[in-house]
């Protein structure tokens, strides 16, 4: 039997907007996404070589930084008002990366390429400066805890905030008298929660790595059933870089941070960066007066804490995560469940933005219970459930305590959105949210369309081994992006000035006087 449920609280609020006269309320949101990708030689393998100068200063540069590793190049856009302004300044960023990167490529997959243990993959360096010895430590410390070769796994993550003009009149139906910073937070509170409980509906439609090189696995000292020359898969995987695998990482099922509210969230994780854990003790922190992680708490900092979303507050200069929601707020969420979409040259499509802009709102406008232990333990299930086996024919999640068809249940969630697309697209005759919704529902409608079973399909047809398809697919994408028009001059220009002055920020930083390196992590970790 069919298990849709009518949300009408939701119904009721989506009604709401447009007898209002609101329709465009939620138009116009700021987005940006940061993405991830491995640099790697011509022949697939990681690069052994420094970030390249002529990208400019990793510590200090606004849009052209590294992640984990020195190969592991991440991309970060400005905030836009539009998708396709977005798209079109991360197109601009690669065509000006691969510019300058000789001969090397951004590996197009999320799953790594040929990696040979830990010690293939470099930790990135940051300089002598003490924040820069910081993050290196830090990363340091996450490849002592968890492996290096799982933090060479790359993705997108999507940053989002609904427009300022949406608060007034949403304090307005859900009755609050108030529609200030304590109204927005608890309001990107709900939203973190549903995205809990239904975000496993991303992995579904947009993940893209249900097979790996054998040699991750290796190194990783795990197995899954063969695939092929050098590959391994799960056959009704989605993203195995969103199971327990790959981000959904064991070591951290002690940490539980609740988004009940943002008190308990600042709580729990204030919580974990200040509990002594027996094993990261044991490894030490300072040994022959050399750091090899920044404390031996449950998590070093903040960002240890790998989540599917995160509430987000530009923190300022020295300022720690945490403290800058309490100074402020809740700013924007940053969603980080997507993969690399290894068929696209920027890793990301516009309809996989306009879907997740409509998802924001579907999670904000539901209902939202809070959440207790027993449920998100079942959150956490369904999550790993999809990533491994999410186009398994019949396959059940859990939901208020019974089993339902995943499908039926993510066809209530695509059915709700339709009511939002029409106020996205409120004025526009394309109706692109409305298209991007339609995309999704033929996913339902056959799991063989979906980016995963694409995937797996190409490998099928090709003969090729996972590396050898992201390898040709690598290369591909670099001959697409070298062989556009050149940028035009004012973009040119603003790369080239914004490449100059990370230069001349990491030069001041390193020449300044430096208080002891004890003391300026005592203080910040205090």
């Amino acid at each position: 039997m069919p298990t849709t449920r009518i949300d009408r609280a939701f119904e009721r609020r989506l009604a709401a907007f447009v007898n209002a006269g609101e329709v465009r309320a939620l138009q116009g949101g700021q987005r940006g996404v940061e993405k991830e990708s491995l640099r790697v030689t011509p022949q697939g393998h990681i690069s052994a070589t420094p970030h390249p100068a002529a990208l400019g200063a990793a510590l200090t540069h606004a849009h052209i930084t590294t992640d984990y590793s020195e190969a592991l190049l991440e991309l970060v856009t400005p905030t836009f008002r539009s998708n396709p302004e977005l798209l079109r300044y991360l197109r601009d960023l690669h065509q000006s990366v691969y510019q300058r990167l000789d001969d090397e490529l951004l590996w197009a997959a999320s799953m790594p390429c040929v990696v040979e243990g830990d010690a293939s993959i470099p930790i990135a360096q940051y300089g002598p400066s003490n924040i820069g010895r910081m993050k290196t430590i830090y990363r340091e410390g996450l490849g002592m805890r968890y492996g290096r070769v799982m933090q060479a796994i790359s993705g997108v993550h999507f940053n989002y905030s609904f427009p300022e003009r949406l608060w007034e009149g949403w304090a307005t139906i859900r009755e609050s008298r108030d529609s200030g910073a304590d109204f927005v937070s608890a309001s990107y509170f709900d939203l973190l929660r549903n995205y809990r409980r239904h975000g496993w509906i991303v992995l579904y439609l947009f993940g893209v790595s249900p097979a790996v090189c054998k040699s991750f696995l290796r190194a990783r000292g795990e197995m899954l059933p063969e695939f092929g020359r050098g590959t391994a898969w799960e056959p009704h995987a989605t993203s195995l870089r969103m199971s327990d695998l790959g981000y959904r990482n064991r070591n951290q099922s002690g940490v539980e941070v609740s988004v009940n509210s943002l008190q308990d969230y600042v709580r729990d994780l204030t919580r974990a960066i200040s509990t002594p854990h027996p094993e990261y003790q044991r490894l030490g922190v300072k040994v022959d007066g050399v750091y090899r992680q920044l404390n031996a708490n449950l998590l070093q900092i903040e960002n240890e804490y790998y989540a599917f979303i995160r509430p987000k507050r530009v923190a300022r200069s020295g300022e720690r995560p945490t403290k800058a929601l309490l100074r402020g707020g809740v700013e924007y969420v940053e969603v980080r469940s997507l993969d690399v979409d290894a068929f696209d040259p920027v890793g990301v499509e516009e309809g996989t933005l306009r879907f997740l802009e409509a998802f924001m709102a579907f999670c904000l406008m539901r209902e939202s219970p809070l959440i207790d232990a027993a449920e998100q333990g079942v959150l956490d299930g369904n999550h790993v459930t999809v990533a491994r086996r999410g186009r398994e024919p019949g396959l059940l999640l859990r939901r208020d305590g019974r089993e339902v068809p995943m499908q039926d249940w993510a066809r209530e969630i695509l059915d709700q959105m339709q009511g939002i697309c029409e106020l996205l697209d409120a004025g526009n005759p394309q109706r692109p949210h409305a298209a991007a919704l339609a995309a999704q529902t033929a996913k339902l409608d056959d799991p063989a369309v979906t980016p995963s079973a694409g995937l797996i399909a190409t490998l099928r047809s090709s003969g090729e081994s996972f590396f050898d398809l992201a390898l040709r697919t690598s290369a591909a994408h670099k001959t697409q992006m070298t062989d556009l028009p050149a940028l035009d001059a004012a973009r040119a220009a603003e790369f080239a000035a914004d490449t100059t002055e990370s230069l001349s920020k990491a030069e001041a930083l390193e020449r300044a006087p430096q208080e002891d390196l004890d003391a300026y992590l005592d203080a910040y970790l205090a």
